[in-house]
């Protein structure tokens, strides 16, 4: 008998191309991206160099006519393959409840829930 593999997220996920701007915390240069895909406890996209995994960084989301601000943790960041860029995946650590909230309704309506 197989044992099934135990499912990771927390949160589900849903597919989220939007534009965003991300700071290392304590430095004043932000760099954009985009994102690829978001859940209640963090996102992923793709950075224009490596970031080392427990970074802190500050991100500016633009959700639709939003602008979210959370506070993240670099989870994990692969090299992409024939470039200087990276894929990041971030963890939430503090986000605005307001905010939150405002995201929550957003991954609701688009997996149908609301």
């Amino acid at each position: 008998m197989a044992l099934k593999p135990k499912y990771k997220r927390q949160f589900s996920r849903i597919d989220l191309h939007a534009p965003l701007r991300y700071q290392v915390r304590g430095y004043a240069e932000f760099a954009n991206a985009i994102s690829d895909n978001v859940s209640l406890g963090g996102m992923a996209f793709n950075a224009h160099r490596f970031l080392a995994p427990e970074t802190t960084i500050m991100l500016e989301v633009n959700l639709l006519s939003r602008i979210l601000h959370p506070i993240a943790r670099i989870k994990w960041c692969q090299p992409l393959p024939h470039s200087d860029r990276s894929r990041l995946g971030v963890e939430f650590l503090e986000f605005n409840q307001i905010e939150k909230n405002y995201l929550s309704d957003y991954i609701d309506m688009q997996q149908g829930v609301l």
